[in-house]
């Protein structure tokens, strides 16, 4: 096996085809799960105005000094706030009932909850007293002007994107996303096979395309190809402007009717095997100066690999700051025997409760259905021939 290609110096070659993206700026409405390329200051204060924590009554801390329940203090309410109501002004030994976001009044200096008072809406009697800024949310206290909210490399979700709204931010600058051109290949390949045919449906198009948009990039169309190198390379010819990665799967084997491989190698694509298992045959390099990866075409090895190559790449290149796939260790339920000189990449279900991980199907390359059931990858090391139940093993988390 010494002549196979190590997982992780694949892994390298494919990472170089990709640089980090540049900046664009898109408004919020399009920033959802983007990348950050710039850092956002705050314009303003978060809250902008001294508000109220609770629903309750805005005094002065003076004028209910000593109240408890067997002594409440009564003050006249002399106003009621709302949410969203102008800021008024408070006179000495009164109060204003206000509500939670209101704005406090000036002459204010506490907040007495509704659950200290008797709720009342002409006078209120005050049963505890209350040290000044008691739930008092003051301007500035969440987020001062000028502060840096969110660094280069924040992804934005919806607490991101809540904050960018609430400082009155409407546009950001984000890694621009690769446009990935995913082609399938392969005659067998039918959109409504007929029975006895023996063509089949193409799964890979739309699983990598799903694949590429889960990973940040942008899918920009499915290309369904024969086993002919010159139509192949006619649509590729047509498809190819304005693309930054293209990706196929399928015909990069040993065998006859490799179309990928045929057209691909005399232009500029390198094909190797890589010592894993699934996934073994693959390809990379460029083709009219776009970069291409050549993925093998069964499904499961058509994913792994993407799992293992493409994704973090991609992910890289749209400035995430978590390219891979978090790893765990966990133990295994069952014993499992490993090609030897080969990476191998098992389907499994974690259990992060009991620390364990139980393999998922067959180690096949066709056994998609599996997959799909599967929420981990089990990642056992090329010198490893055999591991025992019980025995810990690193675990990519697929979730």
């Amino acid at each position: 096996m010494s002549d196979l290609r190590t997982v992780s110096d694949h892994q390298h070659l494919v990472a170089s085809l990709l640089a980090v993206t540049a900046a664009e700026t898109v408004d919020l409405d399009h920033a959802r799960g983007r990348i950050l390329a710039e850092p956002v200051t705050a314009p303003e204060a978060l809250p902008s105005f001294d508000n109220s924590g609770m629903d309750g009554y805005a005094v002065r801390s003076a004028d209910i000094a000593g109240a408890s329940e067997q002594h409440p203090v009564r003050l006249p309410v002399a106003a009621d706030i709302p949410a969203g109501a102008p800021v008024g002004n408070l006179a000495p030994g009164s109060a204003h009932r206000i509500m939670t976001g209101a704005p406090v009044p000036v002459g204010a200096d506490t907040i007495v909850e509704v659950e200290a008072t008797d709720g009342g809406t002409d006078t209120v009697g005050i049963h505890a007293e209350r040290e000044p800024g008691r739930f008092v949310r003051t301007a500035g206290v969440d987020v001062a002007p000028g502060t840096v909210v969110l660094s280069p490399g924040a992804r934005l979700g919806p607490a991101q994107l809540g904050l960018l709204v609430a400082l009155g931010i409407r546009e950001v600058a984000v890694h621009a996303r690769p446009r990935v051109l995913v082609c399938s290949t392969g005659s067998e390949l039918a959109e409504h096979p007929e029975p006895g045919s023996g063509q089949i449906r193409d799964a890979n198009g739309p699983l990598l395309a799903a694949a590429v948009e889960d990973a940040g990039a942008e899918a920009i169309r499915r290309l369904w190809v024969a086993d002919e190198v010159d139509t192949f390379l006619s649509l590729l010819d047509a498809e190819l402007d304005g693309i930054d990665l293209l990706i196929t799967s399928g015909g990069v084997s040993a065998g006859a009717y490799e179309v990928v491989k045929d057209a691909l190698a005399p232009r500029g694509v390198t094909f190797t095997k890589v010592a894993m298992q699934p996934g073994m045959p693959q390809g990379l390099g460029t083709y009219r100066d776009v970069p291409v990866v050549c993925l093998p075409g069964n499904p499961v090895s058509t994913l792994a690999s993407f799992e293992v190559f493409v994704r973090p790449a991609l992910r890289r290149a749209v400035g995430h700051p978590r390219p891979d796939r978090p790893v765990v260790r966990a133990r295994l339920t069952e014993n499992l025997t490993c090609p030897p000189g080969k990476r191998q990449f098992r389907r499994g279900r974690l259990d992060p409760a009991a620390g364990t991980v139980a393999p998922c199907g067959p180690a096949g390359s066709g056994f998609l259905g599996w997959y799909a059931r599967a929420d981990c990858l089990i990642d056992l090391p090329a010198e490893v021939t055999e591991v025992h139940a019980g025995d810990l093993v690193d675990v990519w988390d697929l979730g």
